[in-house]
């Protein structure tokens, strides 16, 4: 491609800068001309524009609109957290809230604004902080569709992690994953009125993912975004509101995942042991550890044996080594999004470069990853 300048707009190129957290001192280090590039007096290279967006997490096709888009800061939308929390997230974790925040602007372009569900969960239901979590799960459950009998029927996690992306897809709610590389960060959500979307830390087990898929959705149908961190000693220090609402985040997904009369049902007659929590967990696609807290709610086990059990799990745990490049892009994009992508580069409507801005990838990689996922669909 010539190394021509492009015609963007140079307020565009400052407000990027900005919501990624770049000084002009700091951005001129990767980018010398980038104070004449937002006054409009020079105008970078293609190649030069697709390093800015990879650096400040945008696609490429917005420094071609006409002006800024109209969008809360990321931090804004976290209503349940405060700004000591918000320092506290480590560089890894504030990069790929950008990059999610990127992947929400495409799907705004992708979708032309709409989203492809033909009902958002999100609009659908609303709750107050004061109502009944297990009423709550019960309501969640019933709108996802999902049946217990469904759910047994999973042959294990890592089904049961797919059927449930696809469920929170149909509700409207898009889930990406990447590697946080970030000790005890489990996941985040971005709220949008329409096109809310959920960030999940692959390299935790396939039974954390799913919890923390639910842990988010909460956020979400308060209207707020959130994210999973290790320590939540700072919720006593929210107000009363947001207190509850953590409170319900923390509790949801175990409620929905694993209601109680259904627990009853498959624990009735068996000891509250680590064979019992094995087998249980194996039935409801969930973890150990979330068996084994029933147990603890229940008084059935003390809370050093919970501890020590739990501690013991966690360090026989292994983290996965890296697969097949492509197959692992697929698995942090979606299905749903790849073919959305894939089917707008068809219709003439983005061309090779923007398919792998919204892929992100690079075009040289397009062919392979295609390659790729068609072999999965057949």
């Amino acid at each position: 491609m010539p190394n021509d300048s492009m015609p963007i707009t140079p307020a565009v190129v400052k407000w990027a800068r900005e919501r990624a957290g770049f000084s002009l001192e700091a951005a001129e280090q990767d980018f010398r001309k980038i104070a004449s590039w937002e006054s409009g007096d020079s105008a970078p290279s293609y190649p030069q524009l697709e390093r800015l967006a990879d650096t400040f997490k945008v696609p490429v096709a917005v420094f071609f609109f006409p002006e800024p888009p109209d969008l809360p800061s990321i931090d804004e939308t976290f209503r349940t957290l405060g700004p000591e929390q918000l320092e506290q997230i480590p560089p890894r974790v504030r990069l790929l809230l950008r990059k999610a925040r990127s992947f929400q602007i495409g799907l705004e372009e992708l979708y032309q604004g709409r989203n492809a569900a033909s009902r958002l969960i999100t609009r659908d239901l609303a709750f107050k902080s004061s109502d009944n979590v297990d009423e709550i799960a019960r309501t969640v459950r019933e709108y996802l569709g999902v049946t217990l009998e469904a759910q047994f029927a999973w042959a294990d996690s890592d089904a049961a992690l797919k059927h449930w992306r696809r469920a929170f897809f149909e509700a409207g709610v898009y889930v990406f994953k990447d590697q946080f590389r970030a000790e005890g960060f489990s996941g985040f959500c971005l709220y949008h009125d329409e096109f809310p979307i959920i960030y999940v830390n692959n390299t935790t087990t396939k039974t954390r993912q799913i919890f923390t898929l639910f842990h988010e959705l909460a956020h979400l149908l308060f209207h707020t975004s959130g994210v999973d961190t290790p320590d939540d000693h700072y919720i006593d220090a929210l107000p009363q509101d947001d207190q509850r609402i953590e409170v319900i985040c923390n509790r949801l997904a175990a409620r929905l995942l694993v209601p109680e009369r259904a627990f009853e049902q498959a624990f009735a007659g068996l000891e509250p042991n680590e064979a019992t929590a094995s087998e249980i967990a194996r039935l409801f696609s969930v973890s150990r550890e979330a068996i084994y807290r029933k147990f603890l709610d229940r008084s059935l086990i003390t809370s050093d044996d919970y501890s020590a059990v739990v501690r013991r799990w966690n360090q026989q745990k292994k983290v996965a080594p890296g697969g097949n490049p492509y197959n692992t892009k697929i698995a942090y994009l979606g299905d749903e999004y790849i073919t959305r992508a894939f089917q707008r580069f068809y219709q003439s409507k983005i061309d090779a470069d923007q398919l792998a801005d919204y892929l992100d990838t690079k075009p040289r990689n397009l062919t392979r990853l295609e390659e790729y996922f068609s072999r999965r669909a057949v």
